[in-house]
């Protein structure tokens, strides 16, 4: 298998993890920079250039897409589906994964278990919008941001008004959700691939923090997902189309709900708190989904 990974970060773990596991397995791996590409479009003929050279003989990529540059990779995505390389996650269902607001929507229409939210740019129905969703304490989030960052929790409502005062003041829309105060600080990463949850890990926010991410210093260990817990982790990632997916989900008294859907999941993490290697995992579901694709996909239709 000849494999592209599209990453900006060639010794971030999750990189180093991929490109490891896919040479372990005798592919041929370029790393390259999401940035670093040219696309020509012409008719019947897309093409793709890095650092001026002819993009050519891709049989698989693996999108590492930040999300400081979603708009720019989507269309690199996006062009080596044209040109018929088979793309790990799709171009449309990363765009869906990295707009809050989209994919809750997406979810919603698919019964799966989601905290109530109210998405509002009018600063004048900041006080109903919080009622709606219970009242304080409120969960305030940007629809666009990873690991924890635009994340903001309101215990009163002046606190509430504040923080969205100065979001609007910056042009930046805004989530306001129900805290769910029963998970206490912990939530539940599931790692799927290919429609099968493949690791799971609970994390556990630090004293006096709420968001339970690692990268905010939560602490992580191994989980056995209860079913509810799994079936609800694979509804989403297959709501919105993505075949590799970390779920995150959290424990309320009205069972699992799901906080968010990460396209690009990091593997730190999960591998170091289940033991299991999912960067081979991953690199095995490309192994067979190219041998049924007979090593090559069609053009995608527009």
């Amino acid at each position: 298998m000849r494999l592209v990974i599209l990453s900006r970060g060639p010794d971030l773990y999750s990189t180093r993890r991929l490109v490891e596991a896919a040479q372990a397995r005798n592919h041929e791996v370029r790393l390259m920079d999401t940035l670093r590409f040219d696309i020509r479009v012409s008719r019947s003929n897309p093409e793709l250039f890095y650092h001026g050279e002819l993009v050519t003989d891709v049989d698989a990529v693996i999108p590492r897409i930040g999300a400081s540059i979603t708009a720019y990779g989507l269309t690199v995505v996006r062009q080596f589906e044209t040109m018929g390389v088979f793309c790990i996650n799709s171009s449309e269902a990363i765009a869906a994964s990295r707009d809050k607001l989209r994919s809750l929507q997406m979810l919603s229409r698919h019964d799966i278990g989601l905290p109530p939210t109210v998405y509002t740019h009018q600063p004048g129905h900041v006080k109903d919008c919080i009622e709606r969703v219970g009242g304080v304490p409120v969960v305030i989030k940007l629809p666009e941001g990873t690991q924890g960052v635009g994340v903001v929790l309101a215990n009163t409502n002046a606190v509430a008004e504040s923080v969205i005062e100065a979001f609007h003041g910056l042009n930046q829309n805004i989530l306001i959700q129900e805290f769910i105060e029963e998970a206490k600080g912990s939530d539940i990463r599931a790692f799927v691939i290919g429609g099968r949850v493949i690791a799971a890990m609970k994390r556990q926010a630090q004293p006096g923090e709420f968001r339970s991410n690692l990268h905010r210093g939560g602490k992580a260990k191994r989980l056995t997902l209860p079913p509810a817990d799994r079936k609800t982790a694979l509804a989403a990632a297959r709501a919105l189309g993505l075949r590799v997916a970390g779920v995150d989900l959290i424990e309320s008294k009205d069972g699992p709900m799901v906080m968010e859907v990460n396209s690009s999941p990091g593997l730190e993490g999960i591998e170091k708190s289940s033991g299991v290697d999912v960067a081979r995992k991953i690199i095995e579901y490309l192994e067979r989904q190219l041998k049924r694709a007979g090593n090559r996909l069609k053009p995608a239709t527009p």
